[in-house]
């Protein structure tokens, strides 16, 4: 699929991520700067799910109702007649999306969310009661670390990943920026030649596009992006990432 690219001149909005992760932790500074740690988000999902007495997802940004139109059309351009497209939501967190897809994806899929935390992939799996559209698609929950993709994967095994904050919150990490950049180079490898990775975030064009342009520009992939929208004062962008047929 072709990149879609646009200009744009629009602020920061760094700030806004901290602010969502204030009304839900007390553990607000700790998390802000260990946001690459496994234990710091452990002790986040159990707090949060202490909160309340019944289980909630939590959403980073926004839920699948907002981005669907982004991800719904891909799978079809990736569907395969009684082929499973093999979608990962990488950093999944306790988040809806992953299930969402399974849900109601008219096509064959397999979905695996995937997340550092065992809290969190333990809350999701306990969780989720989404029935597929079709009932040839499967659902999975996997306690993996994103910077080590092809420790599971093999090359050119994945049709479509989705990250909804997870590069965000290595990029704002004390120690994370580094594994932001291996995060990126193992999802393009693990990506099949028409594949492709989808990044929601509220980082502007004119720092994500150099930042994607840098770190994904030795490996073969074209990047753009789309405007999303506005959501409580924050502009959101979808940013793609394809990969070009790696040998």
């Amino acid at each position: 699929m072709s990149p879609l690219f646009r200009s744009v001149t629009l602020s920061r909005k760094g700030f806004a991520f901290a602010a969502r992760i204030r009304r839900h932790s007390s553990l607000m500074s700790e998390l802000m700067e260990n946001m690459d740690k496994k234990d710091i988000w452990d002790r986040f999902y159990t707090e949060n799910r202490s909160r309340t007495p019944t289980f909630k997802n939590f959403e980073w940004f926004f839920g699948f109702d907002s981005v669907r139109d982004y991800i719904m059309p891909l799978l079809k351009t990736q569907s395969q007649q009684n082929v499973p497209i093999q979608v990962l939501d990488v950093g999944c967190g306790t988040s809806a999306l992953g299930p969402c897809v399974y849900r109601h994806s008219p096509h064959p899929v397999h979905v695996t969310c995937a997340d550092i935390s065992p809290v969190a992939v333990r809350l999701l799996r306990e969780h989720v009661q989404a029935q597929p559209h079709n009932i040839s698609s499967k659902l999975e929950f996997l306690e993996l670390d994103c910077t080590c993709l092809q420790d599971h994967y093999d090359s050119q095994s994945m049709d479509l990943i989705i990250d909804k904050g997870t590069i965000d919150a290595l990029l704002r990490s004390k120690e994370g920026k580094g594994k932001a950049g291996l995060m990126l180079r193992q999802c393009i490898k693990v990506l099949r030649g028409s594949g492709c990775l989808l990044q929601f975030s509220d980082e502007d064009p004119d720092a994500r596009m150099l930042w994607l342009e840098t770190e994904a520009g030795v490996m073969a992939a074209d990047v753009g992006f789309q405007e999303v929208g506005q959501l409580r004062g924050v502009n959101y962008f979808c940013y793609q990432v394809s990969s070009r047929c790696l040998t």
